[in-house]
């Protein structure tokens, strides 16, 4: 089993989750307009940051 792959996908949900979070808020009019940008912005982290470990990691039998 590959840690690497593994938690790159834990990251890339997390990541997802934070983003749809944000844009959840942020259609609902919620004032903490500052707690959204930083949980988008983290979101946006993890979803990358995630994708480009699934990406670059070489599966090894």
């Amino acid at each position: 089993m590959n840690v690497k792959r593994t938690f790159g996908t834990v990251l890339t949900i997390l990541g997802i989750i934070g983003l749809i979070y944000a844009g959840y808020g942020y259609t609902q009019k919620d004032p903490a307009t500052r707690q959204l940008i930083v949980y988008g912005i983290i979101g946006i982290i993890f979803f990358f940051s995630g994708i480009g470990l699934v990406k670059n990691t070489k599966d090894e039998a």
